[in-house]
């Protein structure tokens, strides 16, 4: 029996959620083209016979603008303290920059095994794999380095039999049949987040949470009251958009998704509040799931 705890750090928009989401066989951290989506440390559990290998996702590390981001930041590099293994997953199509050198040199002050998983392969042409592997190796000391396609699910199977090998508990944490530690709710709001980042425009995801406000089973149905809220209402005008329409659309795709994950059918409702700086806010960020970490 294997198990242990693997983070998996990066910049924002390297494929963290796609990867795990992949692994898991199940869609347990939203995903999208935009970066910083993932906000809190997800866990996604990996589980066969013999092995439980527990993955978090944690938040793109980035320049911090406010108050969340500097709660972001934080989360991911508190994350690297509880684990057995860290993963940097980078984008091996995009050129090694500024922000990978940054997390390269934030990795050399912990005692931590790091292994170097390359994703996005499937745009790169085989002879250009090896001179980037060369370009990270001289950087830091990897325990090893993968070369994967999250979203092609490309060498997937080698990757986790080369995670096992550096896992050292031998005891299950969770049941065989649980595939993330975060609750319903939880997951309901960011599949409505999901649904707002990949309706609107760039400047907008950024300025947006969701809470649900109630989940309540009646006969064969959920009836799900939520609110997404934006700082400023020229947000909430595009959210709603002309006549209702863009709400309307999101929660049409809110809810089909709903419905899988809930097996039931589902009553969505949504609604958009605006809370001026709620970003910059320790009483907003701590109410929206937001909490300080010591």
């Amino acid at each position: 029996m294997k198990s242990g705890f693997v983070a998996i750090i990066g910049r924002p928009n390297v494929g963290k959620s796609t990867l795990i989401n992949n692994i898991i066989g199940h869609k347990v951290a939203i995903t999208s083209n935009k970066p910083q989506t993932t906000r809190n440390n997800i866990q996604g559990i990996y589980n066969t016979k013999d092995t439980q290998i527990i993955f978090v996702d944690t938040p793109g590390i980035h320049k911090p603008k406010h108050k969340l981001g500097e709660f972001l930041n934080k989360q991911a590099y508190y994350t690297i303290n509880d684990v057995d293994v860290v993963v940097m997953l980078v984008d091996a199509s995009a050129p090694l920059g500024p922000g990978d050198k940054y997390i390269i040199e934030e990795l050399k002050k912990i005692d931590k095994p790091v292994m170097l998983v390359l994703n996005k392969i499937d745009k790169l042409k085989r002879e250009e794999l090896l001179p980037i592997i060369e370009e990270y190796s001289k950087l830091y000391n990897f325990i090893d380095i993968i070369p994967v396609s999250a979203l092609k699910n490309n060498n997937i199977t080698d990757l986790i039999n080369t995670l096992k090998k550096y896992l050292t508990d031998n005891i299950k944490y969770y049941p065989d049949d649980q595939i993330t530690n975060r609750s319903t709710e939880f997951l309901i709001a960011e599949i409505i987040r999901e649904k707002v980042f990949n309706l609107t425009e760039e400047e907008i995801p950024h300025s947006i949470t969701c809470v649900v406000e109630q989940i309540k089973k009646e006969k064969n149905k959920y009836i799900i009251n939520a609110i997404i809220i934006v700082d400023r209402d020229s947000l909430k005008k595009i959210i709603i958009g002309k006549q209702g329409s863009k709400i309307k659309n999101i929660g049409t795709l809110a809810r089909k998704e709903i419905e899988v994950l809930l097996g039931e059918k589902v009553y969505l409702e949504l609604f958009v509040k605006t809370i001026k700086k709620w970003r910059e806010k320790e009483k907003y960020l701590a109410e929206f799931g937001f909490s300080n970490l010591e």
